[in-house]
């Protein structure tokens, strides 16, 4: 007959056990790939790894995330010092065209008509205070499939304004041209390209990038049409963007020349561009 000693070694021992199995079972019922451990012997202490979380209850690694296509460069973030773009990278006659400080009701529609006889798409840096003076004529460039683009709102010199007048100067212009075209701004144009690292940075934070010229036949001082077209034709290069104004005063000689040289260049081989 067991001795009541031998009675409490036992029960013990079975105790032991039983623990044992339910940890071995539990560990079998939540991860069915594990494969069960022996049984610690009795002598020794309960493993603690039962209560860390075993790995295959983490969650899987996702599926990866298919490559996805290089945004365009109008949405792709900028750093806020990066230079304007002054000339494409174009190794043909690929050229871009660039129409400052309308919309003008006399002159702008003359040179939307230029463009679209010739089959020319523009790039047009309009000025806040006159698009919202002319929202016809910001709808009707657009409606023609040219690409407008920000010019600021009252054509200021942006080195001596504060960071929030520049802010807005360029977020007024870039609002009321989203709301009549349904589309954001894309680019942006410092009056008298007269930049500066608050108006670039402010430029990138808007979602814009700042673009120059190459060819500036300084048509805006009315030197003549013979003059202006001369000094386009001579200057212009594969990749060239060149600077035209439809506003700011009498403009009959920027679309006289303009007649006049779009038809030289596009027999010459070159081709237009908008960037977008």
């Amino acid at each position: 007959m067991l001795s009541d000693h031998q009675i409490i070694g036992r029960r013990l021992l079975l105790s032991v056990a039983g623990l044992t199995l339910l940890s071995a079972t539990t560990a079998c019922g939540t991860d069915q790939a594990e494969q069960l451990a022996p049984a610690p012997s009795p002598a020794q202490p309960q493993p603690k790894a039962v209560n860390v979380p075993s790995p295959a209850l983490a969650s899987p690694p996702k599926p990866a995330t298919p490559p996805q296509s290089t945004p365009p460069p109008s949405t792709a973030p900028r750093p806020h010092n990066a230079a304007p773009l002054f000339s494409l990278a174009a190794a043909d006659k690929l050229v871009a065209l660039t129409v400052d400080d309308g919309p003008d009701p006399v002159h702008t529609p003359a040179v939307l008509s230029i463009l679209q006889q010739y089959g020319v798409r523009a790039t047009f840096f309009l000025i806040g205070e006159n698009a919202a003076e002319h929202p016809g004529l910001v709808r009707e460039i657009a409606r023609q499939g040219h690409h407008l683009a920000n010019h600021t709102w009252s054509h200021p010199d942006l080195r001596h304004l504060p960071e929030a007048k520049v802010r807005d100067e360029l977020e007024r212009t870039s609002d009321l041209l989203r709301e009549a075209t349904g589309k954001p701004m894309t680019w942006f144009r410092a009056p008298g390209g007269d930049w500066s690292d608050v108006s670039l940075r402010v430029c990138n934070e808007l979602g814009m990038r700042p673009m120059g010229w190459s060819v500036d036949p300084r048509d805006w001082a009315r030197p003549g049409t013979s003059r202006i077209t001369s000094r386009v034709l001579d200057a212009i290069r594969p990749g060239s963007i060149v600077l035209n104004h439809d506003g700011g005063g009498d403009r009959s000689q920027t679309v006289a020349a303009l007649r006049t040289y779009l038809p030289v260049l596009i027999d010459e081989g070159y081709r237009f561009t908008a960037p977008a």
